[in-house]
């Protein structure tokens, strides 16, 4: 199992679902611990009721349907799906629209979805999902993904105050192909995890919401020193820049 999860941290994105599939049928005896360990890419479906989008995963999954945060109704239709008490779906339709806000603000654009259910000793978790894909504004990348996951778990109230749990995995997939840089691509996956104990007197949304932006924030500067600077690294002592070459000539 150690093995398998070593490996699954090394492959990219796009490989991610196939690598999964032969590591399932190699290690089925794993299933239930390698699917709850290892994120896939994330798949985007519309809610026909409100013509809204939002994002498939396990989270709001229940045998072949899933539910969405939207209507609170699943697709394809299921009978006996698992739903939040009516607590939870109050707090969930909240988050989605804060969280809504919070994308457009940062991502300009991409789909979001928060799902949220109870856990035991009167704790819940709280997931949410941002994806993102397009192409890029200055006509150097030819497309790109970012599927940002945010699992929280919420312990129990203690004399004003709550525990948190955030677990944070974020992929990233990035494609350039033109005449001056040819083709190349970049992709990866990072996941860290923040424990902060806070004061619920704003409330659980608000807390949530902080450590998200301060966890994004994190990974953000660490893909950029991971990925782009050791990326930039290697590419400019394997094929220098035009600038450097120059700088070598002997002088005519």
């Amino acid at each position: 199992m150690e093995a398998a999860m070593d490996l699954m941290r090394r492959m990219p994105p796009g490989s991610t679902e196939m690598a999964l599939n032969a590591l399932l049928s190699l290690l089925p005896d794993h299933s239930l611990d390698l699917l709850s360990q290892v994120d896939l890419p994330l798949q985007v479906c519309m809610d026909k009721e409100n013509n809204k989008e939002y994002i498939l995963c396990e989270y709001n999954r229940d045998a072949d349907s899933y539910r969405s945060p939207w209507s609170n109704i699943y697709e394809p239709p299921l009978e006996d799906g698992t739903v939040p008490s009516d607590e939870m779906r109050n707090l969930e339709i909240e988050a989605n629209e804060v969280f809504s806000v919070y994308r457009d603000q940062y991502y300009e654009g991409g789909v979001s979805s928060v799902y949220i259910w109870e856990d035991e000793d009167e704790s819940f978790i709280a997931c949410f999902l941002i994806k993102k894909d397009g192409q890029g504004k200055r006509g150097h990348m030819q497309i790109g993904s970012w599927d940002a996951i945010h699992v929280i778990q919420v312990g129990s109230e203690e004399e004003g105050a709550a525990h948190y749990c955030l677990n944070s995995t974020v992929m990233l997939s990035l494609t350039t192909d033109n005449m001056q840089s040819g083709m190349f691509n970049l992709s990866g996956s990072i996941r860290r995890q923040m424990s902060m104990t806070l004061a619920v007197a704003d409330g659980h949304l608000v807390n949530m919401g902080k450590m998200i932006e301060e966890m994004e924030g994190k990974l953000r500067n660490s893909l950029d020193q991971v990925y782009f600077g050791k990326t930039r690294e290697m590419v400019c002592s394997l094929r220098p820049p035009p600038e450097v070459l120059n700088m070598r000539l002997p002088d005519s």
